[in-house]
């Protein structure tokens, strides 16, 4: 039988199997709600200890250079950035880069991991310093994509200085990024947009644990949103060489500015029809209360995205997305949706009208009626977000074997029980595959693992993926371990087998440190 036969049948029997499984663990963990909700009133659930609540204040990060080529031509990068604090001055986290007005770059790419330092001078202004790594690739053909981007591994540094108002801060950096063996080396004015924001977290022992009282927020803040969502591209007179729909899955974060007003940043990826093809928008939406359990959604983005231009042509990148979706709430903070928009871009012929759906995760009152679904209960909702370097070995397509790759790999796992977790992965190698830069992967899945305990070290894990690299759909499965450093920060390992179209095959080995940590679901 055919290998891709062979592939397809067990890629949509695993996705039966997944859709069966999750549907399983969200009626368990309702039915486990309902129980502890009937406890809590029964024999009164726990006052939050104020001490054990923590306020963090984040960055999300917007920023614009253009790069010089030794062509003479340009091409301009927008980075997205969202960080969270080691202490009172540095900060870490992920973020990426996307072209966005000059030449026809659409579909470039670059993501990675961020350290930055902020350091106030005076009351407004503050001096800013950087260093990034990561992966990515992209042009109009593989020749253009090496000539821009080499191996696919980049750096970047920076400094500078920004000043602070009530709400937001603005800067300028100097700025050196460089694609390695690429004609992107080089050092720019980089301008700077940022916006903090506020979380609270709790110990990750107390995960799963319900509370009666809740503190007031030091934030003050309207709650937030986490929305994880399946999307249609279906494509409107194309020209580009790929014709066809576009399925995506897309991760979207929102911060309520007001009861019903937000601002969010989302990442969207394909898995199906072109797998990776990859957009980032950041915008503002409204909402409006239907019913106590239905509200209705608008929001307007402004981003970057494509494949290549000669195969979708999205121009320079730059993209506008209008996009309305319609919410039912499970309970008070579980909402399923369904989702329609129009993407097109500025400068491009890519125009695609959207059909999808998402499942929404709340923190904070979703509805902006008062008095809605008891909340006069919480409970602490679990969280790991793990960091790796995977080392791909064994790794072959279509039969012919390949050299290996070094990947970065960032993980997000939602605790459903202590037992049953949901991961989110994503990575991005900063070498070459197949001669080309810019390999990813990105997959969802079931994760089983023996339950926590306050001060035992040992956490063991297994998990199954399904998801998408550049050649099409992949299933994938891991063993691994946790060890504890403390309850909040672990050690990271774990091995894994992918099985994707066409003969994909690899094993990859992971080390890295996953922190841990409950959020105050209300």
């Amino acid at each position: 039988m055919n290998s891709s036969i062979v592939i397809s049948k067990m890629y949509h029997g695993l996705l039966r199997a997944l859709v069966c499984c999750i549907a399983f663990g969200i009626a368990a963990q309702a039915t486990a709600e309902t129980s502890q909700i009937t406890a809590a009133v029964d024999q009164g659930a726990q006052p939050v200890n104020q001490a054990s609540v923590r306020t963090r204040e984040g960055l999300f990060i917007v920023d614009y250079q253009s790069i010089q080529l030794p062509s003479n031509e340009e091409i301009d990068l927008i980075g997205y950035h969202i960080l969270s604090p080691i202490n009172d001055w540095a900060y870490f986290g992920l973020g990426g880069y996307a072209p966005f007005l000059k030449g026809e770059y659409g579909g470039f790419m670059a993501f990675g991991v961020l350290a930055h330092a902020q350091v106030n001078l005076t009351n407004n202004i503050f001096a800013t310093a950087g260093l990034s790594f990561g992966g990515g690739g992209g042009g109009k053909s593989v020749t253009e994509s090496v000539e821009l981007s080499g191996t696919g591994g980049y750096a970047r540094g920076y400094v500078g200085l920004g000043y602070a108002f009530k709400n937001l801060s603005f800067g300028a950096n100097i700025s050196h990024m460089e694609f390695f063996n690429s004609a992107i080396n080089n050092t720019q004015i980089n301008f700077f947009i940022q916006k903090l924001f506020t979380y609270e977290t709790g110990a990750y022992g107390r995960s799963g644990n319900r509370f009666n009282s809740v503190p007031q927020p030091e934030s003050g803040g309207f709650g937030s949103m986490i929305s994880f969502g399946l999307d249609n591209y279906l494509q409107i007179n194309p020209v580009g060489s790929y014709k066809g729909a576009i399925n995506a899955v897309d991760i979207q974060y929102s911060s309520f500015m007001s009861k019903n007003t937000y601002w969010y940043y989302a990442l969207g990826v394909g898995y199906k029809g072109l797998p990776i093809y990859n957009q980032v928008f950041v915008g503002f939406g409204a909402r409006a209360a239907l019913s106590e359990r239905v509200h209705l959604y608008g929001q307007l983005g402004l981003g970057s995205g494509g494949y290549a231009p000669t195969i979708i042509d999205t121009g320079s990148g730059l993209l506008l997305y209008p996009k309305m979706s319609v919410e039912y709430l499970i309970n008070n903070n579980l909402g399923i949706s369904l989702t329609s928009g129009y993407s097109f871009a500025i400068d491009g012929t890519a125009k695609n009208f959207t059909l999808g759906a998402a499942l929404n995760q709340h923190f904070g009152k979703p509805s902006s009626q008062e008095g809605a679904f008891n909340p006069s209960l919480g409970r602490y909702d679990g969280y790991r977000f793990s960091l790796s370097h995977e080392t791909v070995f064994n790794l072959s397509f279509d039969g012919v074997p390949l050299d290996n790759l070094n990947m970065i790999t960032v993980q997000i796992d939602k605790l459903i029980s202590k037992n049953i977790y949901i991961p989110l992965r994503a990575a991005i190698s900063y070498q070459s595959y197949r001669g080309y830069p810019g390999y990813g992967e990105v997959s969802a899945g079931l994760g089983l693992q023996n339950g926590y305990i306050t001060g035992e070290p040992l956490q063991f894990f297994g998990e199954i993926h399904l998801g998408a690299n550049v050649q099409g759909a992949i299933a994938r499965s891991t063993l691994g371990l946790d060890y504890a450093l403390r309850e909040g920060l672990a050690l990271r390992a774990a091995i894994s087998q992918t099985f994707g179209q066409d003969g994909f095959r690899s094993t990859s080995i992971g080390l890295g440190l996953t922190s841990r940590f409950s959020l105050l679901n209300i």
